[in-house]
């Protein structure tokens, strides 16, 4: 007991992050999804694919707050750049700044999290270094040669966000600090996050280290699949070996339907938080960076989440399985075979996006027996205001056999039988 209570203290010891938020829990109304007619629309007239609205690689300057809903306020926020996005599609509901490569903090754990879980074994035991055990900032206290399972080091990283804890996680999964960073930003490239690079596991501040809302929303997105990840960042409290930690992201209790992420704070990346938040099956995750105080970073992330929730339902576009054309055969046993969806296509959008939304086809003009089922043969897709928002590949949904001597004499062979029955 007197181990447990120790630690307890020592893991609060130092952390910024438990300054009170001088603001009462949030109050929000209840968000009910309905049922909607299915999708129909226009086919797109041109013939011409039009390119999605895809950022721009460089950071962007400095400009007001947007979101794809043009009739409805956009929110002002206390933070230099946010962003929130769908967690099913990946559609961006609201930026500011969200392409301007900036200091990340303890987000940085995000990735740290998702190689250890991936390349490593939970039960894993792991020997504490010194380099480890020697690192400032926010830590929970790992002692030079201790050994501690692997997955109470991941704990100790997401919820109390100790450097300690980053440093070991990244000498055991990479041999080496250095060699785990460079696995971090092959992560990164893999999963589009094209204007990050990391210097460290941790996110202290470091010459080179930087992200930002978008590239952080799209590795959270990933991260978030994972269902070892998302349980450790919606966990508020847990006792991993001797230590008692407590989660330093105040929105899993200020927010209603908060499920993570994670928080960070250094001198120069000022307050951050990614959060997840769902209601009614929605998932939506939100990024604010360097924000003044503890409480303004909440604040923003809650009125960007509330502006989402409040703006935009999920609407089924599409389903997979779901006929949508059918395309002439030459020289088969059928006139015809019908196209079908490869995908789901579920997305947010407000009511009044819902209504611009066009269809465009596209599918050649015939096939040549022999076809067969499941062979890609066409694309659909669905505009908004002429940008591409989502598309899915169509497949052929049976096997159509060529018309040739054999089938004639199976044909004459049926007739024959069906005459002298």
């Amino acid at each position: 007991m007197l181990l447990a209570l120790t630690a307890y203290v020592e893991v609060y010891a130092d952390e910024e992050e438990y300054e009170p938020i001088p603001f009462e829990i949030f109050e929000v109304d209840a968000f009910k999804i309905e049922d909607f007619e299915v999708f129909e629309a226009d086919v797109f007239e041109s013939e011409d694919v039009l390119p999605s609205s895809s950022p721009s690689t460089e950071p962007s300057a400095e400009k007001e707050a947007t979101s794809p809903t043009s009739q409805v306020e956009v929110p002002v926020i206390n933070a230099a750049a946010a962003i929130v996005m769908d967690m099913e599609s990946g559609r961006i509901l609201y930026e500011k700044n969200a392409y301007r490569r900036m200091p990340i903090a303890s987000t940085t754990k995000i990735m740290t999290a998702i190689l250890a879980i991936e390349l490593g074994n939970l039960e894993d035991i792991v020997t504490v270094s010194k380099r480890a055990s020697s690192i400032g900032g926010s830590v929970i206290n790992l002692r030079t040669g201790e050994e501690i399972k692997l997955k109470d080091l991941l704990y100790g990283l997401m919820l109390r966000s100790g450097n300690d804890a980053a440093i070991a996680i990244a000498e055991h999964i990479g041999g080496s600090v250095e060699n785990f960073v460079e696995m971090m930003n092959y992560k990164a490239k893999l999963l589009g996050a094209r204007n990050t690079n990391f210097v460290t596991p941790h996110g202290l501040d470091r010459e080179g280290h930087y992200s930002t809302a978008y590239d952080l929303a799209v590795i959270t997105r990933y991260a978030l699949q994972n269902p070892v990840f998302s349980q450790i960042v919606g966990t508020k409290n847990i006792i991993a070996g001797s230590r008692n930690l407590y989660n330093t992201n105040e929105m899993l209790d200020l927010y209603p339907g908060a499920d993570g992420v994670k928080t960070g704070y250094t001198g120069q990346a000022g307050r951050c938080l990614v959060t997840s938040a769902t209601r009614n099956g929605q998932r939506y995750i939100s990024v604010v960076l360097n924000c003044p105080t503890r409480a303004l970073r909440a604040q923003s992330s809650k009125k960007i989440l509330d502006y989402a929730f409040s703006n935009y339902k999920p609407y089924t576009l599409l389903n997979a399985g779901e006929k949508i054309a059918r395309v002439s055969i030459i020289k088969g046993i059928e006139d015809m075979v019908s196209v079908e969806a490869v995908n789901d296509i579920f997305i947010p959008l407000s009511k009044d996006e819902y209504e611009r939304i066009q269809k465009k086809v596209i599918i050649p003009e015939y096939l040549e027996a022999p076809v067969y089922a499941g062979i890609t043969v066409g694309e659909v897709q669905f505009f908004l205001d002429g940008k591409l928002l989502a598309h899915s590949e169509l497949k052929t949904s049976a096997d159509v056999y060529v018309k040739d001597y054999k089938y004639y004499i199976k044909i004459i062979i049926e007739e024959w039988m069906n005459m002298v029955r």
